[in-house]
């Protein structure tokens, strides 16, 4: 792979992330865009090594700071405990 294919790659990825992230998802990092009841896609403690999303709806928000590197844990309808990655908004 070129240069040019190689940075025309990261541009285009970048663009895309930013214009995915400014129309349909909030960063999970901070606390005050979460609410009880969004739909989140979290990452789970056994999953953290994959990286595999879990999505579902907010129950309980656990983290009592405003912000973590990590993103925010909660607790989803299902029982289930993870670190939100992604706000989805509808």
């Amino acid at each position: 792979m070129l240069f040019a294919d190689v940075s025309r790659y990261i541009i285009t990825s970048n663009l895309a992330r930013i214009e995915m992230s400014e129309t349909t998802k909030k960063s999970g990092q901070v606390r005050r865009n979460i609410r009880l009841g969004d739909t989140v896609d979290v990452v789970q403690k056994q999953d953290q090594r994959t990286g595999k999303l879990t999505r579902g709806v907010v129950k309980d928000i656990l983290t009592n700071s405003p912000s973590h590197p990590h993103g925010i844990k909660v607790r989803l309808q299902t029982g289930q405990v993870g670190r939100v990655q992604v706000i989805i908004t509808q």
